[in-house]
Order: structure tokens, then sequence, then C-alpha cells
């Protein structure tokens, strides 16, 4: 487990040096912990990045499979790499493909949504026949660095207006969405986790 440790460490600052999005350490914590309550054994992530999040969930129990998809060739190849480092190959399958052009037919317990914050609704609506009954869909980063709490007028970018904006309607959608049971998280970068009913 000590290996394990330092590999880990390694990938933290690799994300730190290159300015890729990994989660938070209570987010993380918060997730692999998920993980384990609800006997996640099977699991889509959508949005690997260099395969953080899928390399600790997956470490979590022998008997946790994870499928991940990821568009960006770098952050794939170094996932790939990572992965390996873990001998993880057996247990985690790297799909590399825009998520809106994947079509899978297996159920999963846990679906973890880590990608273009934009399109979570549509991630949502498209994979949520992927997932089991009483299932769950976990999504990061819906507090966006804080930005979602604040006046829309006070974030001088219009792209990241643009995005608080979508985060913010997404969250709408969670709320009135009567197929789930949602719940919110001010954990990490804020979480949320949807059982379907």
């Amino acid at each position: 487990m000590v290996g394990n440790y330092s590999m880990i460490r390694h990938i933290k600052e690799y994300a730190k040096e290159n300015n890729i999005p990994i989660m938070v350490d209570d987010g993380i914590d918060f997730l692999t912990t998920l993980v384990l309550k609800k006997k996640a054994t099977n699991i889509l992530e959508i949005g690997t990045a260099i395969g953080y999040s899928a390399i600790m969930m997956a470490l979590v129990d022998p008997k946790v499979r994870v499928t991940s998809i990821e568009r960006d060739e770098v952050r794939y190849l170094e996932a790939l790499k990572n992965i390996k480092a873990f001998e993880l190959e057996d247990r985690i399958t790297l799909i590399y493909n825009d998520a809106f052009h994947v079509k899978l037919d297996d159920k999963y317990d846990l679906i973890f949504i880590d990608a273009a914050k934009a399109q979570n609704i549509k991630f949502f609506e498209m994979f949520e026949h992927n997932l089991k009954s009483g299932g769950i869909i976990v999504t990061d980063n819906l507090k966006f660095h804080g930005l979602v709490a604040q006046e829309e007028d006070t974030i001088k970018s219009k792209n990241l207006r643009g995005l608080v904006r979508k985060i913010k309607e997404y969250i709408s959608f969670l709320k009135s969405n009567t197929k789930y049971d949602t719940e919110f998280f001010d954990i990490g970068d804020g979480i949320s986790v949807s059982t379907k009913k």
C-alpha cells in the first residue's frame, strides 16, 4: 500500500503542475465512502481526466469495475499510464471518445458525472437508462469554486457566467426530477447524489 500512496501523490502533483482538475481530498473521500456504502461494484464515469477518481474508486474493493470515458487524448494516455502503474487494467476500462458518441448496454450501480459542466443535463439524460434501479448518479463541481453562489453580474468573464448559469440550471433540473431523490453535499467543490426511485 505504501507504493500506492506515493503513486497517488505523483498523480496529484502531475494534475497540479498541468492544471488538470481532479477531485479535492474530501470530495474523493466522500466518493470512495459512497462506493463502499452503496456496495457499488459496476461504475460508469463520464470524464476520466488522468484516471485519479477511477483509480481511487477501484482501490476501494477488488470487486469494483470502472468504465470511464475521456475525449482528450493527452489525458486519456496519461490515465492509461496511471492505471497500468496500479495494475488495474483488468478492472478499469477506458473509452477514448466523446461521451455523446458512446452507446453502452451495461447497467451500473453508480454513474459519476465529472466532465464538461455545461453538458451535465445532457449527460444525465443520456446515461440514466444505464443506471440500475436504486442506483445513484453522482455529480461533482456544483459549487464551481464558489462561483455558483455569487451574483452573476459579479463574474467578469462571459464564458464563466454562461457556465455558472448552466450549473444552476442543472441544480434546478435535479431538484425538480421526480424520478430521483437528490441530496446536495457541501463537500469538496459541491457534490450531488441522485438515487433512482
